[in-house]
């Protein structure tokens, strides 16, 4: 049998994603990729991998697996807690941030994410999944890449490039919450939008609207005011955009936007902050401050070697919490008795 992890319960969004899709947007074919880039980094450095290796992206409520192969290293990074291993009638939870092994017949569990929107859960090798315009990132719209170009359903088996692994539990301490402010730099459609819009901007918070998801962020808060009326011709957008259509609500433009696009745009996130800008989740609250063009880049570059040092800073991590080493190790009894009466 094929090594694989089956679908038990697909959740509401979980996908296949990695890094992206570069070089189609001219041809109309979006990057998606990961929401949060380092939480993707994480979890596959933490299993082995290297940082862009395809993974389970999970939005939303948890998402259930079941182990169908030998033994597999897996890790979660993000926004959930940890997961829920079971085994032979043994269940442990295991924190995020944290590699384990699981054998066959182990079922996976992931709860909700809380104080975030994505979660992301890598295995040794990633999936054996052929890549599609040089991605295996699944952009649902058209049907595109990771597993049948869609989110995971019931019973789908997700191939393994690996059949064993017993790799030693490693962990990480890392902060992936999502943000209370975001880094912006002005434009480049300042000249469409009066001077008081961008004091709206840097003063007011925005919370973030049911209606977004991965294509963008829709935020609702103070309006900002326009200086030039209408839409101007369609440019190419940019991660971390942030367009203002006609009422003066933003939306900032996240892994699965469009390829050009006609509103202006007032702002754009800067580089070190997209990854951050990917955890915000429907009802939360988000605040902006303006960088200029050169702190961006020091921070950009600083985040970049910050991720290049992360395999150096993986720790050791307690032993797989079913193995019988780990069980043998373990005082798991108060104290004995022959059990034989003293009459």
């Amino acid at each position: 049998m094929t090594p694989a992890l089956r679908i038990l319960e697909p959740g509401v969004a979980a996908t296949l994603q990695d890094c992206g899709r570069y070089g189609y947007q001219r041809f109309g074919v979006p990057v998606s990729g990961a929401l949060d880039p380092i939480g993707l980094a994480a979890a596959n450095i933490l299993a082995g991998n290297s940082p862009c290796t395809a993974a389970l992206e999970i939005l939303g409520a948890g998402l259930t697996i079941e182990v169908e192969a030998k033994s597999v290293t897996l890790a979660l990074a993000g926004a959930a807690a940890g997961v829920a291993l079971e085994a032979e009638k043994a269940r442990l939870f295991i924190a995020a941030l944290q590699s384990f092994n699981a054998r066959r017949g182990d079922i996976v569990r992931t709860p909700p994410p809380k104080g975030g929107a994505v979660s992301y859960l890598a295995v040794e090798g990633g999936f054996d999944i052929a890549p599609s315009l040089g991605s295996r990132s699944t952009y649902r719209r058209a049907s595109l890449g990771g597993h049948r170009g869609r989110a995971l359903a019931l019973d789908d088996r997700l191939p393994l490039r690996i059949e064993s692994s017993r790799r030693a539990p490693v962990c990480l301490d890392l902060d992936l919450r999502a943000p209370d402010v975001l880094r912006v730099m002005r434009g480049p459609n300042p000249e469409y939008f009066s001077p008081c819009s961008f004091e709206t901007l840097f003063a007011s918070g925005y919370s973030v609207s049911p209606a977004s998801d991965r294509m963008g962020l829709r935020l609702q808060g103070p309006g900002l005011e326009r200086a030039i009326l209408g839409e101007l011709p369609s440019q190419g957008t940019t991660a971390g955009a942030m367009q203002v259509p006609a009422d003066g609500q933003p939306i900032l433009l996240l892994a699965d936007r469009q390829t050009t696009g006609g509103y202006p745009r007032i702002a754009t996130v800067i580089g070190a902050d997209l990854a951050a800008a990917g955890r915000l989740c429907p009802g939360m609250s988000v605040r902006f401050t303006e960088v200029a063009r050169e702190e961006a880049v020091r921070l950009l570059h600083a985040q970049q070697a910050w991720l290049a040092s992360l395999p150096g800073a993986l720790k050791p991590a307690r032993c797989d919490a079913l193995s019988a080493e780990r069980l043998l190790s373990s005082n798991l009894i108060g104290g004995v008795t022959a059990g034989l009466s003293e009459d």
